[in-house]
């Protein structure tokens, strides 16, 4: 690989209200670590209730929706072709919802796939009003545990960390393991997450080691061990492709490179000009996946 010198770039403008938000906490970090923290660590884990799309009340009008209790309340859940061979789980990412996966229910139900969604924890139609790793683990493995055989699992972003990270446990009864796994656009370091966000607000480092300390105390865990660099090598699949796009805005392409290397069973693939997002519904993407998990 050639090294090509680096180039000179304008520094990216801050909206308005990011520029507000790195005020109030600089001014907050000279008053209190501890005050800075809790404020950092109620911002980082309530997700904007966005304003539902045109499209998405035709994908969930098609849908049995179902209830399951979570962690922080009820679940909302959704099936699809429900008389279908094998199922699939859907598993969104952060600001999300089981709506946005509109596209590929459609395909994977035109492959006669038995489909199924959740809404996170303080997403869509789902209770609550915070979300952290731990907790979107607990939903999914309470969705999980009231289905049949899962062939396959489909996760965006968030929705990777979660379901390797965690790890959920699929199959118990028949034994355990997942025959497929599908990640699309999700982070290889859960620490990196962190340390996007405190460079976005401009934290002081004793505010991010705090939050680092804050995760072991409350789990018994340190948060590099829900990275998927650490936790995919031995997650139990059978085969598991990875699809990131190479203008990902949100999660650098270099972190998907990182998790190819760590985790050598995982196929990976690139995309070009989809970003985090558009990744969701690309036919060319759409149309792999089926093909990956047949």
């Amino acid at each position: 690989m050639l090294s090509t010198p680096p180039q000179s770039v304008a520094a990216p403008i801050l909206p308005p209200g990011v520029k507000l938000l790195r005020l109030q906490f600089r001014l907050l970090a000279a008053i209190s670590t501890e005050w800075a923290f809790r404020a950092a660590w109620r911002l980082f884990t309530t997700p904007r209730r966005l304003p539902e799309k045109a499209w998405e009340a035709a994908v969930l009008a098609d849908a049995h929706r179902f209830a399951v209790p979570g962690p922080t309340g009820a679940l909302a859940a959704y099936e699809w072709n429900s008389a279908g061979a094998r199922m699939v789980l859907l598993v969104h990412g952060w600001e999300h919802r089981a709506s946005f996966w509109g596209v590929l229910v459609r395909a994977l139900v035109a492959a006669d796939y038995r489909v199924v969604a959740l809404d996170a924890p303080a997403h869509g139609a789902s209770e609550g009003r915070r979300l952290t790793l731990p907790a979107y683990v607990r939903a999914v493995q309470a969705v999980a545990d009231t289905l049949g055989p899962l062939h396959a699992v489909v996760a965006h972003s968030l929705g990777g960390a979660t379901v390797v990270g965690g790890p959920v446990h699929f199959n118990a009864a028949t034994g355990g393991g997942l025959p497929r796994l599908v990640l699309l656009a999700v982070p290889g370091s859960t620490p990196a997450v962190a340390r996007r966000f405190a460079d976005m607000l401009g934290l002081p480092p004793a505010v991010l080691a705090r939050m680092s300390r804050y995760i072991r105390e409350q789990h018994g865990r340190d948060a590099e061990s829900f990275s998927l660099t650490q936790a995919g090598p031995v997650f139990p699949v059978g085969r598991a492709l990875l699809l990131h796009d190479e203008h990902d805005e949100s999660i650098p392409f270099a972190e998907a490179r990182e998790l190819a290397a760590a985790w050598p069973d995982l196929e990976f693939g690139a995309t070009s000009g989809l970003g985090h997002n558009r990744i969701m519904r690309e036919p060319a993407v759409l149309a792999r996946i089926v093909m990956f998990l047949s």
